[in-house]
């Protein structure tokens, strides 16, 4: 059986195309989000999961939960999801969607791993350095992680640039036994 990301990936660049040839690749995210939220919900997995429903009612449980908030060609592209059977894989296609409007509009994402809360201009301050580093915008995703002690772990994309204590501790008991 394939992996769910690489069954999520054509209609991942379907929604994108669309998306980008409408100019609409904000809206789309937004409804990607909202799409990925219910998709999630326990209780629509198993009102979709009910074989007596038909894939149109299963794409109008979506719809209805998000009435009003839907384009036509979103409508249309979640009964082509239903048909399909894929209406669980909603939440992976919305991360390869922004995956590929952050790549377009040369956005790198960076989870920010903190031993505690950043204030807003500590968060501000990291990503113009980050900015600054990588030459290209920078979101960043705050985590709490007390494990590291102290310090941040940022990962950017395949980078990791680890400033946390739990690391220093490590690199100064290895240079010790050595």
């Amino acid at each position: 059986m394939a992996e769910p990301s690489t069954v999520a990936r054509p209609y991942a660049e379907a929604a994108f195309r669309l998306a980008d040839a409408a100019g609409a690749l904000g809206k789309w995210a937004e409804m990607l989000a909202a799409l990925a939220q219910v998709a999630g919900d326990e209780r629509v997995r198993a009102a979709v999961a009910d074989p007596k429903l038909s894939d149109a009612q299963a794409a109008g449980v979506f719809i209805g939960i998000l009435s009003g908030k839907l384009t036509a060609e979103a409508d249309n592209f979640l009964r082509v999801l239903a048909e399909n059977g894929r209406l669980g894989l909603l939440p992976e296609i919305r991360t390869q969607f922004e995956a590929l409007k952050n790549e377009r509009e040369g956005v790198l994402e960076a989870e920010v791993h903190s031993a505690f809360e950043l204030s807003a201009p500590q968060l501000a301050d990291l990503v113009q350095r980050l900015e600054k580093k990588t030459g290209r915008k920078v979101k960043a995703k705050l985590e709490i992680q007390k494990d590291l002690i102290a310090g941040v772990r940022i990962v950017l994309g395949d980078k990791v640039i680890d400033a946390s204590a739990r690391a220093q501790l490590g690199a100064l008991e290895t240079a010790l036994k050595a």
